[in-house]
């Protein structure tokens, strides 16, 4: 019991640090796309990375992952290394980070009822009832700042949180037995292969005159946002469970924009901090729910009948 607490404490600090990293995708996708665009932004980024992981993949002596391990690959690969980078990017063009922030605190949400149909974990009615509350905390925080019509950028932003929330379900479950950098570092490499030619296509020599900091945000995109934060995110899902550990991504949004804040000057008014402290709360809650598996439900119904 000490050493599965333990356990669980270490998955959801792994899972703390790779949601603070993630904090400053939107940020940096924000200045990078001014310079490089939506394709290489948004797919480029898995390009370069996958350099890094190849190297990783050779040193480590990794083995080629099963039949089955692969299926599970091609949908991390199609959510994390394709589909929200892609729909991020191209929503970061015309959306300022703050209601990027807010529309993708939803993943919680998402990644909870894939991970209740994929890794089996069943969440209590307390679980819910907290991810609902944050849930509406954040659509009270976007009503109130007038962002309730959608757009197509809107559109493109729910997409993403629904495919991401998929591959962070698969990813999880396959870190178990797989390792949690193996998942992402195998998914970039599967995905590669079909982003090198449209990353060539617009390749452009004026992109050499972009400024530092967006070189900084394009390779803080490639190699922390695609691939270190993912190694953490995935081992803490792992360690901690799932839906327990996706419940920190409730503090996204928030640490989103007060990096927005310190490194695009958006603003942070009293509603940001009241609602920040609601979704707190609900992160709180939520973590210290029971979930159980499907598995031991199936049995105590056996045993009862």
């Amino acid at each position: 019991m000490v050493q599965d607490n333990k356990k669980e404490k270490m998955g959801l600090l792994l899972g703390l640090v790779g949601v603070i990293c993630f904090s400053l995708t939107l940020p940096a996708t924000s200045v990078a796309v001014e310079y490089f665009g939506t394709t290489i932004v948004g797919l480029g980024r898995a390009v370069v990375a996958s350099i890094l992981v190849a190297l990783v993949l050779i040193m480590k002596k990794e083995k080629l992952p099963t039949a089955r391990q692969f299926k599970s690959l091609i949908i991390v690969s199609l959510g994390a290394v394709l589909g929200f980078p892609l729909l991020t990017s191209w929503a970061m063009t015309s959306l300022p980070v703050s209601h990027g922030a807010v529309e993708l605190a939803l993943l919680p949400l998402a990644t909870a009822g894939f991970a209740m149909i994929r890794g089996g974990e069943i969440p209590s009615i307390k679980f819910w009832i907290s991810s609902i509350v944050g849930a509406l905390a954040v659509v009270i925080y976007a009503t109130y700042l007038g962002l309730g019509q959608l757009h197509v950028a809107d559109l493109a932003l729910l997409a993403a949180v629904i495919i991401l929330g998929l591959s962070y379900a698969e990813g999880g479950v396959l870190a178990r037995e797989l390792g949690s950098w193996q998942v992402i570092a195998w998914a970039i490499i599967i995905a590669t292969p079909l982003l090198i030619i449209p990353v060539l296509l617009n390749v452009s020599a004026e992109m050499l005159q972009a400024p530092l900091k967006a070189w900084i945000s394009f390779l803080y995109l490639a190699i922390v946002s695609q691939f270190l934060a993912y190694v953490a995110w995935y081992g803490g899902m792992a360690m901690g469970g799932i839906s327990r550990v996706s419940q920190i991504q409730y503090l996204q949004p928030f640490l989103m924009i007060i990096f927005a804040a310190l490194f695009l000057n958006e603003p942070i008014t009293l509603v940001t901090i009241v609602i920040a402290i609601i979704v707190v709360a609900s992160v709180i809650i939520g973590k210290n729910t029971t979930v159980v598996k499907k598995e031991s439900v199936e049995l105590n119904d056996k045993v009862k009948g």
